[in-house]
């Protein structure tokens, strides 16, 4: 027969200043402890770590003045402009090599880069010819 552990005990219940929690948000934060650790150590329960967590970030949010719908439009305009970056570089690429004869993107960028640069030039001659 197996032996019957007793049943988990709740730790009590202990008022945690808000000090106290910033310090454990921001120790978790920055990597310098885990949740598990941080409970063990300053004796609170993981699940109050978590809530902690979830409602700092909350406030951290609003401090900003950022909501998510705002923070995914401002990332989607950021991905635009790069995309634009990244087109107008290889048309620059694709023409330097056109002008030079030199194939430059197959020695020094990934080949999913050297071949967008490749299928650009394809598209100019065909244009030009």
């Amino acid at each position: 027969m197996k032996d019957k552990k007793p049943p988990c005990r709740k730790k009590p219940y202990s008022k945690v200043g808000f000090e106290l929690k910033l310090l454990i948000i921001d120790q978790i934060s920055n990597g310098q402890i885990s949740a598990n650790h941080a409970a063990e150590k300053y004796n609170v329960s993981r699940s109050s770590i978590q809530y902690w967590t979830k409602k700092y970030s909350t406030l951290e949010q609003k401090k900003r003045g950022m909501s998510k719908k705002d923070e995914i439009k401002r990332l989607k305009e950021r991905i635009e402009e790069l995309e634009f970056q990244k087109d107008f570089q290889q048309d620059i690429i694709a023409d330097m090599e056109l002008i030079t004869g030199v194939d430059m993107s197959k020695k020094s960028l990934p080949k999913t880069l050297a071949d967008e640069i490749e299928k650009k030039k394809q598209d100019r001659l065909r244009g030009n010819g």
